[in-house]
């Protein structure tokens, strides 16, 4: 039951070049930040990420593509990443892009040992391009893999010396389902307790599925595209 690591640099000291590692986060909410820094610092090489998007330029995974240490990018949407634009354009990053409800459910699966589904989606699209069809009930599904990874690495909110884990708002979109899909499992939290601390009740990610747990240390909450309300005048 010992789980509890120093830091983020001990956390990941097993990640080998050419890992594939499944990252929580929607946009820049919920992302690990700290084991993001510390794999960027690491150097690690030819990793194969899967995450709904691949930071922003200067900040969560766009530090490992800056590095040159992503060769193969699974997700669903590009957002405000230039970066990953120009490098896959120019060849050095190879991007599969997944409609979000099939991404989801992908890695969803793989936590729950199911191999593949078929599904509705991208049916007469690219999307489609190479999968088995078959028709069920007079429409046409398409077959999807399950998405697996020797690492998760994942954040929540709070998280006891156990390892269970409870995520906040946004912050539940992909790590939940990540934590359950990978080998190695590796959680930060903003608040590390002691077992009993939390309601079994609020419990997201139970302790079975994580393997080493830290505290982090610097949380940026950078805002990946700031808006603001025009003024009204005479108001």
């Amino acid at each position: 039951m010992h789980k509890v690591v120093g830091s983020a640099e001990e956390a990941i000291q097993d990640v080998f070049d050419g890992a594939t590692i499944m990252v929580g986060g929607f946009g820049l909410c919920g992302m690990p930040e700290n084991l993001i820094r510390a794999l960027a610092a690491k150097g690690t090489k030819n990793l194969t990420t899967i995450s709904n998007n691949a930071g922003v330029d200067g900040a969560g995974m766009g530090l490992l593509l800056a590095n040159g240490q992503m060769k193969r990018h699974i997700g669903t949407y590009v957002g405000e990443n230039k970066l990953l634009e120009q490098m896959v354009l120019n060849g050095t990053v190879e991007l599969d892009l997944v409609p979000q409800g099939t991404f989801a459910e992908r890695i969803r699966a793989g936590g729950a040992g199911i191999p593949a589904f078929f599904t509705p989606t991208g049916v007469g699209t690219v999307v489609a391009d190479g999968k088995e069809a078959r028709e069920f009930d007079g429409r046409t599904y398409i077959m999807e893999r399950a998405l697996n990874a020797d690492f998760a690495f994942v954040k929540a909110w709070k998280g006891d010396k156990w390892g269970n884990l409870v995520y906040r708002k946004t912050g539940r979109n992909f790590n939940p389902m990540m934590a359950t899909a990978a080998k190695i499992t590796i959680a930060e939290v903003e608040h590390l307790v002691e077992p009993g601390e939390l309601d079994p009740d609020m419990v997201h990610t139970p302790s079975v599925y994580v393997k080493r747990i830290f505290q982090g240390q610097v949380y940026e909450r950078r805002i990946e595209k700031r808006t603001v309300r025009k003024e009204v005048i005479g108001r």
